[in-house]
């Protein structure tokens, strides 16, 4: 692979990172207990990117995607977690004084959070299967190329979604705030909610 494809992957990596998606709300979500915790939920999606890639490498995303039945139940689980995160946020809403109180999500949930919600989103897979080849050529199609695409991938995402965090918290004396907190709560947990459903609904009418 060429510099220049190397170069054109990140900036294409980077726009999808930017567009705002499950990570990025769940980024703000958890950077209203400090940067550290919304860069857990960066690092950990970053991880599930690179497992992804492993498993695209590997040849076992293709063989989900080729079995109907274990992609669909990959995509309802996804969705029921982020419905689970989305659910599990508004009922925080009730309480804007929890940051206060240290009863926010620390690293670990952070880190955990940001993983399952990676390795539970079958379109991840799908991102590596139908665009990761346009970037390899015949001869540098092996698991070391799928694989530094992967990692190219993960850093890109982890590095926007830590700055992401880093700006949040830095304007955590406001997001606390008590109205803006209970707005960003229910925005990004509406958000991830929604997704969710719609992520349940599209697996609903696949499976039927």
């Amino acid at each position: 692979m060429t510099t220049s494809t190397l170069l054109a992957f990140a900036g294409l990596c980077l726009l999808l990172s930017i567009t705002p998606g499950p990570d990025t709300f769940l980024v703000l979500r958890y950077s209203l207990s400090g940067s550290r915790s919304g860069i857990a939920v960066a690092v950990g999606s970053g991880v599930g990117s690179i497992l992804w890639a492993l498993a695209v490498a590997l040849g076992v995303s293709a063989l989900l995607h080729e079995a109907g039945m274990a992609f669909l139940l990959v995509k309802v689980a996804g969705g029921l977690y982020l419905l689970y995160l989305g659910l599990q946020g508004l009922r925080r809403t009730s309480d804007t004084t929890l940051d206060a109180r240290g009863e926010a999500p620390g690293v670990r949930a952070g880190l955990w959070a940001g993983l399952v919600s990676c390795l539970l989103n079958p379109k991840v897979g799908l991102f590596f299967l139908a665009v990761v080849p346009q970037f390899l050529t015949a001869d540098a199609a092996g698991f070391g190329s799928v694989m530094a695409l992967g990692a190219i991938d993960a850093v890109v995402a982890v590095i926007w979604l830590a700055a992401v965090a880093v700006g949040a918290a830095r304007a955590v004396a406001w997001l606390k705030r008590p109205r803006v907190a209970r707005a960003l709560e229910v925005v990004s947990s509406s958000f991830l909610a929604l997704v969710g459903v719609g992520t349940l609904a599209t697996a609903a009418r696949e499976g039927a």
